[in-house]
């Protein structure tokens, strides 16, 4: 189980087919066909294929990268109404570029809630293969730049620097697979542990 305090930003990361959408779905029961954020509670669940889904064949003449950016803008829009509202917010996100994380953690700042990270690190064959499974294959290029940069988060986490966030936490996707449930209860969030590697195994 992981904890969080109440009215956190969770951002689930990982390398593209790494499996987050696979665990929210686990999680929550959603079914993937979803094209609004699911809220249960107090905590809304925002997966950046819901926008995907919004905006399916309502742009035909755009080209791909102002859809793209269309999708990101609505599902940023999400989680920033969510947080506006006081919930706990568990959000993916494909990117984890510095500038996107800087994002986050100023739209966290600017609603008063702690930021977390939640990496769910795959190796880069298993995310190809999760790619190939659901059907959307990144262009080995931005594939390519995605490793890069999942790489070097995962190596400034693991030596204990979370930033722009205030905890991370890494999972395997053993450990992911032993995640019951995400829970935002006023505990302290498990973060990470500097000069140690990823936490203890979910429980």
């Amino acid at each position: 189980m992981l904890r969080y305090p109440p009215g956190s930003l969770v951002i689930l990361t990982g390398l593209p087919g790494a499996g987050k959408t696979t665990l929210l779905q686990r999680l929550y029961g959603l079914h993937g066909a979803e094209s609004l954020p699911v809220t249960m509670g107090r905590v809304v669940v925002i997966d950046s294929v819901q926008s995907r889904h919004h905006w399916d064949g309502r742009l035909p003449w755009a080209p791909t990268p102002v859809r793209r950016a269309v999708v990101f803008a609505t599902h940023v829009s999400r989680i920033r109404q969510a947080l506006l509202l006081g919930h706990s917010v568990v959000a993916h996100n494909r990117g984890c570029s510095t500038y996107v994380l800087r994002g986050f953690a100023w739209l966290a700042r600017r609603h008063r809630v702690s930021f977390h990270l939640l990496l769910l690190d795959t190796p880069p064959q298993v995310a190809l293969a999760g790619q190939q499974a659901r059907g959307r294959v990144v262009a080995p290029r931005t594939f390519a730049r995605h490793q890069r940069r999942w790489r070097s988060l995962v190596a400034r986490v693991r030596d204990g620097d979370p930033a722009p966030a205030s905890g991370a936490q890494i999972v395997d996707r053993t450990q992911a697979d032993l995640v019951a449930a995400i829970v935002f209860d006023g505990v302290h969030a498990t973060g990470i542990r500097p000069g140690a590697g990823n936490d203890s195994p979910p429980q």
